[in-house]
């Protein structure tokens, strides 16, 4: 079955996310962090490509980038995850092994700048979310945590399109809604893109996502084996 089109143009903010195959973990211990942030400064370094926000939690990822140029993103995502595996496999000594990823990045656009907070919310919480933290800033591996600290070294980060709303830190620390929540899934698992209706319905049919509004089709029942005495 042929791949659905990808969105990736220049000057589009974006959601990026990629998670170990079958949820496996891809970072064991802080050095494994780390290495990955050194990558992902080596990545941005070489293609053209602006980093907002984002957070390394032990299974995934998540990036909140713009490119300058078509095709960027993907480009540099490939290498990073590309880069990624081959040093893991040398680092554990595991050449040989499965895939470390489940696949291809996946991605969706961000529309208007209140759709922005929400997802750079949505990224800088995961590690609160996930009980690892009792202050999401407190999780090292993250934009939130080097903003409040004002460490950018590797140099990673971008500063904001916008400016960044007051009492920040406390923003990501207040839960998101259920609908916020769902909404934001339903993007990351179809690549639908996050904003307002008329906004959304209007990116969809100019760059040809059709595909991203519609369910995912259910798996074909297989009949049941006749039952013989």
């Amino acid at each position: 079955m042929p791949r659905q089109p990808r969105d990736d143009q220049a000057g589009q903010v974006y959601h990026a996310l990629n998670r170990g195959n079958q949820r496996q973990t891809i970072f064991h211990k802080e050095q494994d962090f780390q290495a990955f942030e050194r990558i992902l400064a080596e990545g941005l370094a070489k293609y053209s490509v602006e980093l907002f926000a984002y957070t390394l939690m032990p299974n995934h990822w998540h990036l909140v980038l713009r490119a300058a140029k078509d095709r960027q993103m993907g480009r540099l995502l490939r290498w990073v995850t590309g880069t990624h595996t081959l040093r893991y496999r040398t680092h554990y000594h595991n050449l040989g092994g499965g895939h470390l990823y489940q696949g291809r990045f996946k991605s969706f656009a961000i529309g208007d700048d209140s759709h922005f907070f929400t997802v750079c919310r949505y990224v800088e919480r995961n590690p609160l979310r996930a009980n690892l933290v009792e202050r999401a800033a407190s999780w090292p591996f993250g934009s939130l945590h080097r903003w409040k600290n004002g460490r950018n070294e590797p140099k990673l980060l971008t500063p904001w399109p916008v400016r960044r709303l007051p009492r920040w830190e406390d923003r990501v620390q207040a839960a998101l809604s259920e609908a916020e929540l769902k909404s934001l899934r339903v993007c990351v698992e179809r690549g639908r893109p996050y904003g307002n209706d008329e906004w959304t319905e209007e990116f969809v049919e100019r760059h040809g996502l059709h595909h991203t509004m519609r369910p995912p089709k259910r798996p074909r029942k297989r009949p049941r084996p006749a039952v013989t005495q």
